[in-house]
């Protein structure tokens, strides 16, 4: 499986079961990123209804079937419930061979049936930036209870991109032993691999 990220919590993952985009962001909404003209995909997912999460609109459907199922796990955008920020949709897609999850913007830690549900999966897109969302330690201590084979870190501050007030990738990467810097912007995924922390360069 291929996965390829296009900064702040954008992914793609293409399989011979199909193509699947995670999150596409609003032109102008995370400062130093831009989406690429003419993406496309056979299914777009969005978390939750902020611009810099749901526009699905900027993303060509194939409309073609896919061998993919996706399931769709309720949470919060914050510690309070929703009070602060509203609702934020997990999705665990599975197909070629492969469980990937996309944790969206959460903000508080999983109940123990979210996190059973979780556990194992192949690939995991987990925020570390905190502010909007978890925070570093949290998404650690998350990461360690749901033991992903490959956790890929989003929705931080980068070198001349993200958010000023959310956290630099380094207050994740710091607490990870297992950390492998790609010099680009996709990954091959396989099986039996992990379990270790893939941060993916911005073309």
């Amino acid at each position: 499986m291929k996965i390829t990220y296009y900064g702040h919590s954008c992914f793609k993952i293409e399989s011979p079961a199909g193509s699947v985009i995670f999150d596409p962001y609003e032109r102008g909404s995370v400062p130093g990123c831009e989406l690429p003209v003419g993406l496309s995909a056979d299914i777009v997912l969005c978390s939750h209804g902020h611009g810099d999460h749901n526009a699905a609109s900027l993303v060509s459907v194939s409309g073609a079937q896919t061998d993919y199922t996706v399931e769709t796990m309720f949470c919060w955008h914050d510690d309070a419930q929703g009070a602060k920020r509203g609702d934020n949709l997990i999705r665990i897609v599975s197909g070629g061979g492969f469980r990937v999850a996309h944790l969206g913007d959460i903000g508080h830690m999983l109940p123990e049936t979210q996190l059973k549900a979780l556990h194992g999966v192949d690939a995991l897109m987990i925020p570390v930036g905190g502010y909007y969302t978890i925070d570093a330690a949290t998404a650690r201590a998350l990461v360690d209870r749901i033991e992903p084979a490959v956790t890929f870190p989003m929705h931080y501050r980068g070198e001349g991109f993200g958010f000023d007030e959310i956290a630099a990738l380094d207050s994740y990467t710091s607490l990870c032993s297992d950390v492998e810097y790609v010099d680009g912007d996709s990954y091959e995924l396989t099986s039996g691999e992990g379990p270790k922390t893939v941060v993916l360069r911005l073309k």
